[in-house]
């Protein structure tokens, strides 16, 4: 009884590290846009929201430029039971010497990305121990770093703007054994997601290998077996009444926050019963061999195509050699458009 009921405790506890994820975000952000002007207009506290104010025009610069990691928060307790929902892994094919700059580039994008966040945003997985000496960036929206509070804690796990001019810093600016993670199909990609499917959005996303032609970062592929089984993606039939309301939200919500609208599903709160956390599968992230770029200022577009097909093939090769030991059947082609 005593080993059952240590087994339902870690299974909930794992199961609450992954329900407060996005929620926190959420009343982080909802402190600052709600006190701040409340504190403004209606309070005697006014000077309070003044300094906040003036403390984010101030630093402004700093998650443009590296931002404030904290190993404490990065290798905070939740995040292993976080790793151990799914489980995700973390594995390293080939080393990464500390002399150079690296753009991790990462695939599939999935419904929530939650292999990038876990293996790169936190220690849960040891990238420190499996990378030493090297300091990884998560690359994400530019607008979550324009709120207080939320900026902080998002800084504090080593996210930056997935803008040129940060990413560009980090590869020119802080020395070498730096390592930006861009997961490169973005929100596009996440209307792919379905479990079994390997189809990647890359053909047009050729920026990242411009960005390492004109910092000369090596470029890594890596894939994460499973991003796409853990959320259920319901497309519906085309001229249906559900379908229409699905491709106008979907519009909507692009045209509006610069993201794309997904219908997904996956379990309750128990197994077996239906919900919005994800399934219970297994994330493995493949990192694979550095391509070595050169350092070209002004990059022409023959140059970034060439480097390009070059990592489409070395990310063919790195999925290939993988797929079967993560679940996918030999005959299983990575599909990119």
């Amino acid at each position: 009884k005593a080993f059952f009921s240590r087994l339902d405790l870690q299974e909930g506890l794992q199961t609450l590290s992954v329900m407060q994820w996005l929620p926190v975000y959420i009343f982080l952000g909802a402190i600052p846009i709600l006190f701040i002007p409340y504190f403004l207009v209606f309070t005697k506290f006014w000077s309070l929201a003044v300094l906040a104010l003036v403390w984010l025009a101030y630093d402004w610069n700093t998650h443009s430029q590296g931002g404030r990691r904290s190993s404490w928060v990065r290798n905070w307790t939740l995040w292993k039971y976080f790793r151990n929902y799914f489980p995700v892994k973390l594995v390293k094919t080939h080393d990464l010497s500390p002399k150079h700059n690296y753009i991790i580039a990462n695939h599939p994008h999935g419904i929530v990305s939650y292999g990038v966040f876990i293996n790169f945003a936190t220690e849960a997985t040891g990238f420190a121990r499996i990378f030493p000496s090297i300091t990884p960036f998560v690359g994400t929206l530019e607008g979550i770093f324009w709120i207080p509070i939320v900026r902080e804690y998002v800084m504090s796990m080593g996210l930056c703007p997935v803008s040129e001019l940060s990413l560009k810093y980090l590869l020119t600016q802080k020395g070498s054994g730096n390592a930006v993670v861009i997961v490169v199909g973005g929100a596009t990609e996440a209307l792919l997601c379905q479990p079994g499917a390997s189809t990647i959005f890359l053909k047009k996303r050729k920026g990242f290998v411009k960005l390492a032609l004109k910092t000369g970062a090596y470029i890594v592929p890596s894939y994460s077996f499973g991003e796409n089984e853990v959320h259920k993606q319901e497309t519906f039939p085309e001229g249906t009444w559900t379908r229409f309301f699905q491709k106008t939200f979907q519009s909507t919500f692009k045209k509006l926050l610069g993201l794309n609208f997904c219908t997904f599903h996956g379990r309750g709160l128990t197994r077996g019963s239906w919900g919005f956390l994800p399934f219970n599968h297994p994330i493995t992230t493949v990192v694979g061999e550095p391509l070595p770029i050169p350092k070209i200022e002004n990059p022409d577009k023959k140059t970034v195509d060439k480097y390009h097909t070059f990592y489409i093939s070395a990310l063919r090769k790195l999925f290939d050699q993988h797929k079967v030991e993560h679940g996918l059947p030999e005959a299983q082609e990575l599909a990119i458009i």
